[in-house]
């Protein structure tokens, strides 16, 4: 599960929607964490796997592999994303941003 408190707030500012000046509208939070998730499976699926020389390997780094994978389609998202989480936004009745 997606951490709330590590996506961004809406990009266009406060809204009538906002609950405070920290809490940004939950349709907005569900919204980027699908957008997180769908960026993780695709993350995963073009995951290249571990070098043969270097660092890296062993049983730590693929148990912990997915971690990675969740915290950088996370700072994606909060980075802007691809903008899927606007579109799915929109569509749930969010007001177009």
């Amino acid at each position: 599960m997606i951490p709330q408190t590590s996506l961004s707030p809406p990009p266009a500012g406060p809204s009538v929607h906002d609950i405070g000046p920290a809490a940004p509208d939950p349709l907005w939070r569900a919204a980027q964490a699908l957008e997180a998730g769908f960026l993780s499976e695709l993350l995963r699926l073009s995951d290249p796997g571990t070098p043969d020389a270097g660092f890296g390997g062993g049983p730590g780094e693929a148990q912990f592999r997915s971690f990675l994978i969740e915290a950088q389609a996370e700072r994606i998202t909060a980075a802007g994303g691809i903008g899927l989480a606007r579109k799915l936004y929109t569509a749930m009745g969010g007001p177009d941003r």
